[in-house]
């Protein structure tokens, strides 16, 4: 419902596009993959939370979503820094889960270190296609590029992925190694 509403007039529609594309992609992965290599129940929650957070954003823009209009006193509509935190946290849960299940690296700090460097390739990549977008597209790339005039968009972006990880292996790592282990016994 929501996917549909966000294509409904959005502000730009090359924008919107651009936003949703990774959600649309990741569900049709998600619907092909369900059978056999069925996920975690908090991560499909979390890639949940983390599509409707694109798909906001692509209706708004990322600059504009109305309720992050000069919150906390900024100068600048951050409601982008909440995707790039989840851009992290979201990918964090993603990589720790396969890394786990498929036996990739068994120790923890050595996984731990893995997912992060995981998550900042993953979100150094996301900002490479905004650029290329940009030379591609020119002046129609700037809704989607979101940095409203602030020179280290890309570097917060990054270190708010950065967060989101670290905060996804600290927090969400407990629960996560329990329904790893339900889904384990399941289809083992």
């Amino acid at each position: 419902m929501v996917l549909i509403w966000s294509g409904i007039n959005p502000k730009d529609q090359f924008t919107w596009l651009l936003e949703v594309a990774p959600a649309l992609v990741g569900g049709a992965l998600l619907a092909v993959t369900y059978n056999s290599f069925r996920l975690t129940t908090i991560l499909y929650v979390f890639i949940l939370f983390h599509c409707l957070i694109l798909m906001v954003g692509g209706h708004y823009t990322y600059a504009e979503v109305p309720l992050f209009d000069g919150l906390f006193g900024a100068e600048r509509n951050n409601y982008d820094k909440v995707a790039h935190f989840f851009q992290g946290l979201v990918p964090a849960l993603l990589a720790r889960e396969i890394l786990i299940r498929k036996h990739v690296v068994n120790g923890g700090l050595w996984r731990s270190f893995m997912v992060v460097s995981i998550c900042l390739a993953f979100s150094a990549f996301y900002e490479l296609i905004e650029w290329w977008v940009a030379l591609a597209s020119g002046e129609d790339a700037e809704a989607f590029l979101g940095t409203q005039g602030y020179v280290w968009d890309t570097q917060s972006d990054m270190g708010l992925a950065l967060v989101g990880a670290i905060c996804s292996l600290i927090l969400l790592s407990s629960t996560h190694d329990k329904q790893l282990k339900a889904v384990t016994s399941q289809t083992a």
